[in-house]
């Protein structure tokens, strides 16, 4: 089973996942910008591993059937798992936010069952808004949010959001990426998330700081009595 992985274009898929994985346990730490900077490496890999896949030479029908299964999988958990989760993380688990965030899981899910079955149209354009657009605009998002009174913030993701659901289920024409796009996608991502990896590591020093400040090391405290003993 685990031979199939061998596959430049589906190791390439595994990597995304374990980027969403990793992004996943930064969102559920509250470490939001971290864990948006590293799931735009999970939608880099899905670009990637589509051009890898479409170019290798004599690939295998089965290796091919288990990265289109493999793909599949890693569509729904950085395209609709990851922004529930920091839709629900942002929000404070509000009920509006549980809302949204059920709004993504199903659309998601409709929309990957559509394309499984459908494809593209004739005319080689995505019905509807593909899912690898919400970590994107999740990403700017979070980089504009200093702009934004915290509520008023919140408030403006949770709208998006149901709206990008909307969308994904909507009879829209999509086109789908060209070349020209990819590498704007490629670059435009790179910059992101090198910013929030930034950004991120910033506010992690500083809020340790804060802390030693407030809460000064218990354990040092704790072993002067053992000394004078």
């Amino acid at each position: 089973m685990l031979r199939y992985l061998a596959d430049l274009a589906n190791a390439i898929t595994t990597a995304g996942l374990l980027c969403s994985s990793v992004s996943l346990y930064l969102a559920l730490k509250g470490q939001v910008e971290l864990a948006v900077a590293v799931a735009l490496w999970a939608v880099l890999a899905d670009h990637l591993d589509g051009v890898v896949a479409g170019r290798a030479p004599n690939r295998h029908p089965d290796t091919a059937k288990v990265g289109k299964s493999l793909d599949s999988f890693a569509d729904i958990i950085y395209g609709a798992v990851l922004p529930a989760v920091f839709v629900l993380q942002l929000s404070s688990v509000s009920l509006l936010s549980l809302f949204t965030s059920t709004s993504l899981l199903l659309a998601g899910a409709i929309r990957l069952s559509y394309f499984a079955n459908f494809g593209k149209s004739e005319d080689g354009r995505f019905t509807g808004v593909p899912l690898s657009y919400d970590i994107p605009l999740l990403a700017a998002l979070v980089l504009a949010q200093p702009l934004f009174h915290p509520v008023l913030f919140v408030s403006i993701v949770n709208v998006v959001f149901i709206l990008l659901s909307i969308a994904h289920l909507a009879s829209v024409r999509v086109p789908s990426p060209n070349r020209a796009m990819y590498v704007a996608i490629t670059v435009s991502a790179i910059f992101a998330s090198a910013i929030l990896l930034q950004r991120g590591y910033i506010h992690d020093f500083a809020s340790t700081v804060t802390k030693n400040r407030i809460c000064p090391d218990v354990t040092s405290r704790a072993t002067i009595p053992l000394i004078r003993r």
